[in-house]
């Protein structure tokens, strides 16, 4: 039997994910620590330990919190049209995945693909950036192509997502921006 979670347990969680959130406001992603963690906090690390696993715990709640944010924005949007409107539409959400190359690999290494056993706000952001996905292929006012299933057209929208940001961080391609380099793919992959 699961015993319900205090009260007290819940003002620390937050306390500690309040106090994450003052560090990456201040420093990024990248920069936060622990150890500033807790003590912005004003708890011990101890404490942290039995709230996170470890930092990357943390990031998935952080990430994964902002993720989802951002997708729920996307999806109280207008139905994009076009490619060139579904790219319009993911800006935010490629801005913030790109805005560090930190935020990307935690967000890859948490996304489900890593063979990571638990799924957790990350992995549910790629959830649910495939229904929203699936939700603009199946739309009428977005002409798409019908040889193949829209769960497949869906999950390629997020394939090409991750491949042109992925690009975006290598020397040998990084000078075509995401957006650039998105519209071609989707155009090519729908039609």
């Amino acid at each position: 039997m699961n015993k319900p979670v205090q009260a007290r347990t819940l003002k620390t969680r937050a306390k500690l994910i309040d106090a994450a959130k003052a560090v990456v406001a201040e420093s990024g992603y990248e920069a936060l620590r622990v150890e500033e963690v807790v003590q912005r906090a004003g708890v011990a690390k101890g404490t942290f330990f039995a709230h996170f696993r470890d930092k990357d715990a943390l990031m998935d709640q952080l990430l994964g919190a902002q993720l989802r944010e951002i997708l729920d924005d996307i999806a109280a949007g207008p139905q994009p049209r076009t490619a060139a409107e579904m790219v319009t539409a993911l800006a935010p959400l490629i801005a913030f995945a790109t805005s560090e190359r930190y935020v990307f690999d935690v967000v890859i290494r948490h996304s489900g693909a890593a063979a990571i056993t638990e799924i957790g706000p990350i992995a549910l952001a790629f959830e649910q950036q495939f229904r929203l996905s699936l939700q603009w292929v199946t739309h009428p006012d977005l002409p798409v192509r019908d040889d193949i299933p829209p769960e497949l057209l869906a999950e390629g929208i997020g394939a090409f997502l991750i491949q042109a940001i992925s690009l975006a961080f290598c020397a040998l391609h990084s000078s075509v921006s995401v957006e650039e380099r998105l519209e071609p793919y989707l155009r090519a992959w729908l039609r």
